[in-house]
């Protein structure tokens, strides 16, 4: 018997009602742009904020992973509430949103603690009823995209250091070698400042993923020029890409909250991005 994880965001985050939950999504994936990727997708970079301000930013991220058919899919996100550990994942079985229940790979994320813990000595901490939005919110797009039957790896980040960023990376990848998956780096980017400035610093985070630079989006907030909430989160899906081939970094699209409510004297920035391994010679 599933032990689901019952959704604390739904109704709030996101619509509750499943019909409306859908339509919204498809909604979106359809008014994004199909970026061009010549090559294999390995993973997405993608906001985490309510539907209604990142969703059409998020869509053009996950417009270009329908089609596929992952057996399993990792979601890295940051994790905003207080708990004593560095990686924190799940402690039940399966995610429950309005569109169904997805079920967690258990096999596998045991695989990747014992990497963890043998290659860098981190412990990962199993949390009950969390409330972390950052990882739930990407996946009824996820559920739209591939409507067939995959399995989740969900990793929170609570310590976004550099270090951990590629413990969890270089882990990540040897846990999914082989296998047919997709990876999802969950993070918004600089936060209430105006617009203006906003634009200069999360231009400059997304400079740094798009040069396919892991260190360079950690290195960012430390020399105060660019600022995301969940850069651990961004860097180890970066370092867990390239160990699975890839090479190229598409930034596909970039908003504001500004442009979802008018509002520009204090914004949150969203990204999207692309990570894949090219067809054409580097």
């Amino acid at each position: 018997m599933e032990d689901i994880r019952p959704s604390p965001i739904a109704g709030t985050w996101y619509p509750g009602d499943p019909k409306t939950l859908a339509s919204s999504i498809d909604q979106y994936l359809r008014a994004a742009d199909r970026a061009q990727i010549d090559g294999e997708i390995i993973g997405i970079i993608t906001p985490h904020a309510g539907h209604r301000y990142s969703g059409p930013v998020a869509a053009h991220a996950f417009r270009c992973l329908e089609g596929l058919e992952p057996e399993v899919v990792a979601v890295l996100s940051p994790l905003h509430n207080p708990y004593p550990a560095k990686i924190l994942t799940s402690a039940h079985t399966a995610y429950a949103t309005p569109l169904g229940t997805i079920e967690i790979d258990v096999e596998r994320m045991n695989q990747f603690e014992e990497e963890l813990l043998n290659s860098w000595g981190i412990e990962i901490q199993h949390v009950r009823h969390d409330q972390e939005h950052s990882l739930e919110i990407e996946l009824p797009f996820a559920q739209r995209c591939f409507p067939h039957t995959f399995k989740l790896l969900p990793v929170m980040l609570r310590d976004q250091s550099g270090a951990t960023a590629k413990a969890v990376g270089t882990c990540l990848a040897k846990t999914l070698r082989g296998a047919s998956s997709i990876i999802i780096g969950s993070s918004d980017l600089s936060h209430f400042y105006s617009q203006e400035i906003a634009r200069r610093l999360d231009e400059e985070i997304l400079a740094r993923v798009g040069r396919f630079d892991p260190s360079g989006v950690i290195a960012a907030e430390e020399e105060g020029v660019g600022f995301a909430c969940g850069r651990g989160a961004i860097a180890a899906t970066l370092w867990a890409c390239r160990e699975l081939g890839a090479d190229r970094v598409e930034v596909v699209d970039y908003a504001t909250s500004g442009d979802a409510t008018g509002d520009y004297h204090s914004v949150v920035g969203y990204g999207a991005a692309v990570i894949y391994r090219s067809s054409k010679p580097s």
